[in-house]
This record gives structure tokens, C-alpha cells and sequence, in this order.
């Protein structure tokens, strides 16, 4: 058997491009923040991460091309020998304080963290317990430290108090969740877990990739329930709120040593560039200058999910600048998806394996700066295609 007979036998992608309702890999040719621009047509785009509208702020793009003049574009080596630099280290010390940590380490993507982090912590005699929602770099992170698995139903504590009664009490445990779930916008029920990973004895790390600069003013899941003591590591990236590219763990001092010198994706991987260092430094420095992002981000995700639950759109669970459009079927979700980006809509949508089947939805998801006559238009396309579609 041929190795490639799988890729020349691949035919899902070319069959929908075939039907015009391809939806990923858009190349766009200019990304303005809240609106994007798509062969010369301008479109609003609901389906980024870019929470507190910081990818286009003039201090956030000065201090990238301010560190590029000093620093040049890369430092060429790993943290582990060459690669490291004060200026990180300078983020790792406001990162620590701004989420209420002893240490931070900072990696050169999101994605490395969570396989760094998990791999290094978790060994094959350790057991890793994951929601079954979990983001994929966190499945991955379990799966490359060769640790047993298990996992439970989403936000189910009762599933979950079941899983860890089950496990032997003389095995190390790491529960990992998202704090802000990316695809669906609900919240880890995080009181409930800090509960029973203290009386199971489990370790309790917090993926807030999505939660951070959007819940507990911008530190996250733990200060949103006033658990930050609760929680030993809060993991995130820079690529949502913080407007760069890379990522962090945060915790003790003596844990996060320990992955410093043991995490695989930290040390065999060169550290983040400068710019993207300086952009998330002025970053957290607007954050904290001009909180009322923070706000207006919920805000306009109360707006969003209050205006098409009304037009009878069903959103889930979300209580977040996250809100899904649940449809059920991969067609309709592509079909639905199209019709609004000829429309001038730029939504995600979403299938199996990325949500559970019978799950397929539109994600989309909104800034602190969208206008309301943005947000208003959108609420208008949706009416408009949801009727075509008999989606409402």
C-alpha cells in the first residue's frame, strides 16, 4: 500500500469547493480589525479572535515596529542556549503579576504550551483527566506525555466526581479544562472544580486562551470566580486579546522552573521574535490603561446573543463574547455560512471532530470595537439568511 493513497483519495475539500461553499483557507487581503477586505469587498468580520480590537491599536503597532528597529526580527536559537532575552523575561515578570502568579513562562505559540506544559508535568505512571470539550492542543499535550487519560462529559461535575473516585489515590493527577470552552462560549463551572480536585487530590490547570482579557477584567477564568489561590497553572495565548502570536503558563515558582527545563516544545523550538514580545507588553499595558475594553467586549456579546436568541436562533450555552449558531448538519452550516459571507458576514463554521457530532455550528464572536450599527447590520444579515436557510 501506497502511504499517499489517502491524500490522492481525499476528496471531501474539492467536493465543496466544487459546490462554492468552501469555507476555510479564505485568503484575505487586508485584516482592518472588525472589518477585513475580500477581493476589493469589505466585510465584517465576526469570527476573530481579536477580542479587545488591539491588532490594529497605533501603540501596539509602533511598539512591534519599534522593537524590530532595536531588537532586528528574531534571536535564531532556542530560549534553552541563545534565544532567550531580558525583554522576555520582562513579560514573563508582568504576566506573573497580572494573573496573580508567582512565574510565568512564555512559549513561542499557544499550541507549545500545552504540549510543553502537560507532557513535561505528566508522566506514564500519571493520569491527565480532560473535559471532553478541551481544546485539541490540550488532547495532544495528554496524548504526547504518555500518561493515562480520562476524560469526562462536558461541565458535567457529576461525571467528573465520578471519574475521579474511580482513580487510585496514589497516582499523580492533572485535570486540565478551558476556562472560556472557544467553539460553544460557556464557561468552566470552576467553584465545582476547585472543590473536587481538592478533595480527589488533583492538580488543577486552566486553558484561558479565550478567558483571558475577556473574563475577570481581563485576568481570566480564576479572578472571574475569585479563585485565582485555587488554581496552580493558568495557561494562555497571545493570538486572542493580546494581538501577537505565542503563549504562557503561570504558577508556583519551583513548577514552572520545572517545565522551563523539562518541556520539550520550550526547548527544541526558537523563542518568540521580538516584535511579538513588544506587541504583548503593550498590549497588557493598554489593558490595563483602558479596562473599559474589557467591557465593552461583554457588552457587545450580550447584544449579539440577546439579538439573534430573539430572531430565534439557538446560541447554546454561551454566556460570552463566544456565541454559536447551533445547526446540526455539516450542509445547512456551509450552505448558511456562504449566504452570509456574500452577504458581508465573516463567520466560522464549524464540524466534527472540532465539536461533538450533531453540533455543527457558526461561530462567531465580536470585539470591543464593533459599532452598533456594525453589530446591528449583522443582526439584519442573519434575520435575512436564517429565513432563507429556515434556520428561524
Amino acid at each position: 500500500m501506497d502511504l499517499f493513497d489517502k491524500c490522492y483519495g481525499f476528496e471531501y475539500a474539492n467536493e465543496a469547493r466544487e459546490k462554492g461553499t468552501y469555507p476555510y483557507f479564505i485568503p484575505l487581503d487586508k485584516n482592518e480589525g472588525t472589518e477585513v477586505l475580500y477581493e476589493g469587498r469589505r466585510i465584517i468580520m465576526c469570527g476573530s479572535n481579536n477580542y479587545l480590537g488591539l491588532t490594529t491599536h497605533p501603540k501596539v503597532r509602533k511598539a512591534a515596529m519599534d522593537a524590530i528597529a532595536e531588537y532586528g526580527t528574531s534571536c535564531t536559537g532556542s530560549r534553552f542556549l541563545n534565544g532567550n532575552m531580558t525583554l522576555i523575561e520582562t513579560l514573563e515578570r508582568e504576566l506573573a503579576e497580572w494573573v496573580g502568579k508567582e512565574a510565568a513562562l512564555v512559549f513561542s505559540t499557544g499550541m507549545q504550551v500545552n504540549l510543553g506544559t502537560i507532557s513535561a508535568l505528566v508522566g506514564k505512571s500519571d493520569i491527565v483527566i480532560l473535559d471532553k470539550e478541551d481544546h485539541a492542543s490540550i488532547v495532544d499535550g495528554a496524548l504526547l506525555s504518555g500518561g493515562k487519560i480520562e476524560r469526562f462529559r462536558h461541565n458535567d461535575m457529576e461525571h467528573l466526581e465520578r471519574v475521579l473516585k474511580s482513580l487510585p489515590g496514589d497516582k499523580g493527577k492533572l485535570l486540565v479544562v478551558d476556562g472560556l470552552f472557544s467553539m460553544e462560549g460557556d464557561i468552566v463551572p470552576l467553584p465545582e472544580v476547585v472543590a473536587l480536585c481538592e478533595r480527589y487530590g488533583a492538580r488543577l490547570m486552566v486553558d484561558d486562551a479565550h478567558a483571558f482579557g475577556v473574563l475577570g477584567g481581563g485576568r481570566g477564568t480564576a479572578a472571574h470566580f475569585g479563585l485565582t489561590d485555587k488554581v496552580d497553572l493558568i495557561m494562555s495565548t497571545f493570538s486572542k486579546s493580546m494581538a501577537s502570536i505565542g503563549g504562557f503558563i503561570a504558577g508556583d515558582f519551583a513548577v514552572v522552573d520545572y517545565i522551563k527545563h523539562h518541556a520539550r516544545s520550550l526547548i527544541f523550538s526558537a523563542s518568540i521574535p521580538p516584535a511579538n514580545t513588544a506587541t504583548v507588553l503593550a498590549a497588557l499595558q493598554i489593558m490595563r490603561e483602558e479596562p473599559e475594553r474589557v467591557d465593552m467586549v461583554n457588552r457587545n456579546g450580550e447584544f449579539m446573543r440577546a439579538g439573534l436568541r430573539q430572531l430565534g436562533f439557538d446560541t447554546g450555552h454561551s454566556c460570552t463574547p463566544v456565541v454559536p449558531i447551533i445547526i446540526g448538519d455539516d450542509e445547512t452550516t456551509f450552505r448558511t455560512w456562504r449566504l452570509l459571507f456574500d452577504s458581508g458576514v465573516f463567520v466560522n463554521p464549524v464540524i466534527s471532530p472540532a465539536t461533538a457530532p450533531g453540533r455543527q455550528l457558526l461561530r462567531t464572536s465580536y470585539m470591543a470595537t464593533h459599532t452598533q450599527s456594525q453589530l446591528e447590520h449583522v443582526l439584519d444579515v442573519f434575520a435575512k439568511v436564517g429565513k432563507e436557510v429556515g434556520l428561524i
